[in-house]
């Protein structure tokens, strides 16, 4: 974590997430997700001082508990216990925000005609617009008590997301990407899960070099064979600027996993040596980084026999 990154203590333990129909709190649910809450949907506000109260909840411990609740127009009791839960909650200490999500009229009806749902405040008839102003007049007392209130009429859902990021977690935009880094070899196969792929073969290969075949790229004197070349060095810099170029794009986009694969003729050397450089130079730049080499153990030893690996990295 950078020292302007925003540690998980310092993240509201609570949020509660409302606003109107169609405004994106579904998105919102994925964004809170994304940033490691436990998030549920349509719970009634009597609830949400039981469920600080469970234990053992999946993936959050205890002592940092991030809990993100959606409450809104569909469940009625929401609006007649709210504001006795929070004062429930200011009593015991609960450090939480209201998030009110909101949209022009004219977006909302437009979101609902071409999802072809029902709004939820038309059970008993009327029109789409006569329910949003009935949701409207329901939720005033709500909009006005929220701590942050976003406006998603001309936000597209990758900008929702960025947006909650930056107002619930500044500084974690790199963090929030999970990039998996792995060398792979092409006789075994191309891979089929990569979001970039890079061909290596064109560098000098390591297996020619009798001393160096039984190695693999983790070994120091391959890495240095493959790596401290004028046509690598090169190579890596053209590599580093396109990887400079493309990753914030990721990032803004929202995307939350990124697989890049480097590949060469066996999954043995360059790739391998490669692979473990990039890994490097992501995380120097504050990215989530883990490393693989998925044809590891199939590298052939001096005589051309398969020999054992090093297991994958982390």
């Amino acid at each position: 974590m950078s020292e302007k990154g925003t540690d998980l203590q310092d993240m509201p333990e609570l949020v509660i997430v409302s606003g109107m129909s169609g405004a994106g709190r579904t998105e919102a649910m994925h964004a809170f997700e994304d940033l490691g809450y436990f998030c549920v949907d349509n719970l009634p506000s009597s609830l949400i001082v039981n469920l600080l109260e469970l234990t053992g909840m999946p993936g959050q411990p205890d002592g940092h508990r991030r809990l993100a609740v959606v409450c809104d127009a569909r469940n009625r009791d929401f609006f007649s216990s709210l504001a006795t839960e929070l004062e429930k909650l200011k009593a015991q200490g609960i450090d939480y925000r209201i998030l009110f999500l909101d949209a022009a009229d004219e977006k909302l009806i437009a979101r609902y005609k071409s999802s072809r749902r029902r709004h939820p405040l038309c059970a008993d008839g009327g029109s789409i617009a006569q329910g949003i102003e009935r949701e409207r007049a329901l939720l005033s007392d709500v909009r006005h008590a929220a701590s942050q209130v976003i406006d998603t009429t001309d936000l597209l859902p990758p900008q929702l997301r960025a947006e909650i990021r930056e107002l619930f977690a500044p500084g974690q935009e790199k963090s929030g990407l999970s990039v998996t880094v792995y060398s792979f070899g092409f006789k075994h196969g191309a891979p089929l899960d990569a979001d970039l792929v890079m061909d290596v073969r064109f560098l000098p290969n390591p297996y020619y070099d009798p001393q160096l075949r039984p190695l693999t790229g983790l070994d120091k004197q391959v890495r240095d064979f493959v790596l401290y070349r004028p046509e690598t060095e090169e190579f890596e810099k053209r590599w580093r600027a396109l990887l400079d170029c493309v990753m914030p794009g990721y990032v803004a986009e929202g995307k939350q996993q990124l697989a890049i694969a480097i590949g060469c003729t066996g999954g043995q050397h360059r790739s391998v040596a490669l692979a473990e450089s990039t890994g490097d130079y992501l995380k120097a730049k504050g990215y989530r980084v883990s490393l693989a080499h998925r044809d590891l153990t199939l590298a052939e030893g001096a005589g051309g026999q398969v020999v054992a690996a090093p297991a994958a990295q982390a």
